[in-house]
C-alpha cells in the first residue's frame, strides 16, 4: 500500500467540561456532573465539538470545556500535535 492510500493517522483528542468552583482554578465542582462531549479523530473535529459545547453554556461562567490531546498521553514520544 502506498504511503498516499494510507488513512491519516488517529490523534485522538478528548473533549470535555464541567462548571468550576472558582474562576481562578481548574477544580470541579462535581466530578459526577462532568459533560464527556466525546474522542475524535483529529484536533479540527475536536476543536468544533468545544465550539459547540461551550456555546451552550455561554451564560454560565463557570461552565469550562477542555480538549485533551489523547495521542499524547497514549505515546509521549511521538511528537505530533
Amino acid at each position: 500500500m502506498a504511503k498516499s492510500d494510507q488513512p491519516p493517522k488517529q490523534l485522538l483528542h478528548l473533549v470535555f467540561g464541567g462548571e468550576l468552583d472558582s474562576l481562578d482554578g481548574i477544580t470541579f465542582r462535581d466530578l459526577q456532573g462532568l459533560d464527556v462531549v466525546g474522542i475524535y479523530p483529529n484536533y479540527a473535529e475536536a476543536h468544533a465539538a468545544w465550539k459547540a459545547a461551550a456555546q451552550k453554556s455561554v451564560d454560565n461562567a463557570l461552565m469550562r470545556y477542555f480538549v485533551v490531546h489523547l495521542h499524547r498521553l497514549l505515546d509521549p514520544a511521538h511528537p505530533e500535535t
